[in-house]
């Protein structure tokens, strides 16, 4: 690899999902130097600093500090768009879990501030910079399956038990679309690109709910569930094709993620977009049974970290992040159009586009993380 100046990072949020983050971002990327982490919580905060040996930092002296180039907002949902305005106000380059924000208006202003700043502004979901998304992707790309017509996508998952474990996950920003339907939309429109139209149904199914859990100080009292969770719509993609998705978290815990890539010689099958690794399956015309493709890429692992880490390559490389915040938007719009749809009874037609993203370059397969010379192929 050649050489290069790391890029100086601080983590903001340092809840559950920041663990894998920072192992990965302290470990696995050599583009990037740890500089510290900030919680509103200072025992989490300090907890995180003292096991990853980095300095706990205020908001404030994250901001202040010229050397620290990215920010990585993991906080929650309903503060995803104050932390990354702070940060992209202060002139730094932000990465920011899903969903970029709550809505259409609000993530238009982030995006806009990015550009007017000249920083780089980048969003989760990463896991379509995978091994099994980039295999799906080389298998379309190749001509495997013909021209793609339609596309398929659904979910099931158990509001009130995730409610229970993760309440973030009860209130705007954390229903079965934002939080888990964005990982599916983006991995589909990463491979067949922007849509035009959008149309579906949005539902609360019994937003009254009781904690069931007996170890918590609230048993036995009521709770409001104020996100969505059941999700049916369509979407026309700017090539003409057609999809479907269909999400419902009240349902069962034991998901059983679908993901069908219909062609006109051959349908693919991808694995849970919400992780990195999988299966891809093929059945193409004439035959009876679907086949294993062999997986083309690296980062089968959980490699949440590469998002930041491709981002801060971006940087270096002076060109625009995979996980660009125009992508980003544009899934957020899709979703949210979804559910403007539902309540006008109209077709949503989309205000954004953006351009495919391009391949990951395919790296050494040796190892299921991808080491050094796969984040090599993350700088072209």
């Amino acid at each position: 690899m050649e050489l290069f100046k790391k890029v100086k990072t601080a983590v903001v949020g340092c809840g559950v999902i920041s663990d894998i983050y920072l192992q990965n971002m302290k470990t696995n990327f050599e583009i990037l130097e740890l500089a510290g982490c900030c919680d509103v919580i200072p025992e989490r905060m300090e907890a995180r600093a003292k096991k990853y040996g980095i300095k706990p930092m205020t908001m404030e002296a994250i901001l202040s500090d010229k050397s620290i180039e990215l920010v990585v907002n993991l906080t929650t949902p309903a503060s995803h768009h104050q932390v990354t305005k702070q940060a992209l106000e202060a002139g730094k380059n932000v990465y920011s879990e899903k969903p970029m924000d709550l809505s259409i208006d609000a993530a238009r202003e982030l995006v806009q501030l990015a550009d007017e700043r000249g920083v780089l502004y980048g969003s989760a979901p990463d896991t379509f910079m995978g091994s099994a998304v980039q295999t799906a992707r080389f298998a379309l790309d190749s001509g495997l399956i013909g021209e793609i017509s339609s596309c398929y996508a659904a979910l099931n998952r158990d509001s009130l038990l995730l409610a229970e474990r993760f309440p973030f996950t009860a209130l705007p920003g954390g229903g079965i679309g934002l939080d888990v339907g964005v990982y599916y939309l983006t991995a589909l429109l990463s491979i067949l690109g922007p849509v035009t139209e959008v149309a579906g149904f949005v539902k609360t199914l019994h937003p009254r709910r009781r904690h069931v859990l007996m170890s918590r100080p609230d048993f036995g009292e009521s709770f409001t569930l104020e996100a969505e969770n059941l999700v049916a719509g369509s979407f026309l993609l700017a090539d003409g094709a057609l999809g479907t998705i269909h999400f419902n978290s009240n349902c069962i815990q034991n998901e059983k993620p679908q993901m069908v890539l219909y062609g006109s010689e051959g349908i693919l099958y991808m694995p849970d977009p919400n992780r990195f690794g999988g299966e891809v399956t093929v059945l193409l015309k004439g035959q009876s049974e679907p086949f294993t493709l062999p997986p083309t890429h690296a980062y089968a692992e959980d490699c949440r970290g590469i998002g930041p880490a491709e981002l801060a390559w971006s940087l270096r490389k002076g060109r625009k992040p995979r996980t660009s915040k125009e992508m980003a938007f544009h899934v957020l719009e899709l979703l949210l159009g979804l559910y403007q749809s539902c309540e006008t009874k109209t077709f949503y037609t989309m205000t954004s586009t953006f351009e495919r993203p391009a391949a990951i370059p395919r790296g050494h397969l040796g190892n299921n993380y991808g080491g050094m010379e796969a984040e090599a192929g993350l700088a072209l």
